[in-house]
């Protein structure tokens, strides 16, 4: 078993013992999506790799409920799934601050020769590879254009 799968599932143990619901759930349905995954075309326990990705997605998920939420004015809901994307996090390598993120797509420009828009396609393989979770795919795409234009 992955070792990110044995903490969240101490982390679980954890937060039912501290009586944390909203924790608690969290990590349920962090649980769910793993197995889920597992279980999804041929039979496989899934890598800590994976379990990052599946991790990214399901904070996405939470960010973009919020969004909506926020929009249809529902501050409660919101900020609960806030609080789960808060959980989430809990679970992801350190994120790279602006210096480190330019740093980062500086390199993979460099590597990939990009000089135009055109090739920002390559260059975003390059930075996510690099990335490796540890900067939210806005933010890559962002950082990117703003090198390349």
């Amino acid at each position: 078993m992955s070792e990110l799968k044995d903490k969240i599932r101490a982390d679980l143990k954890e937060a039912m013992k501290a009586k944390e619901k909203q924790r608690t759930g969290t990590i349920r349905m962090l649980l769910a999506a793993i197995q889920a995954a597992e279980t999804e075309g041929s039979k496989h326990e899934v890598t800590d790799e994976e379990i990052q990705k599946i991790i990214a997605r399901e904070i996405k998920k939470r960010r973009g409920s919020a969004e909506i939420y926020r929009d249809n004015e529902r501050a409660d809901l919101a900020d609960n799934e806030l609080a789960e994307a808060e959980v989430l996090e809990g679970y992801q390598p350190r994120q790279l601050d602006d210096a480190e993120l330019a740093e980062l797509v500086d390199a993979a420009v460099a590597e990939t020769g990009a000089e135009s828009m055109a090739q920002m396609g390559a260059v975003m393989k390059a930075a996510t590879a690099k990335a490796a979770g540890r900067a939210d795919g806005k933010r890559l795409s962002a950082a990117v254009k703003a090198r390349l234009s």
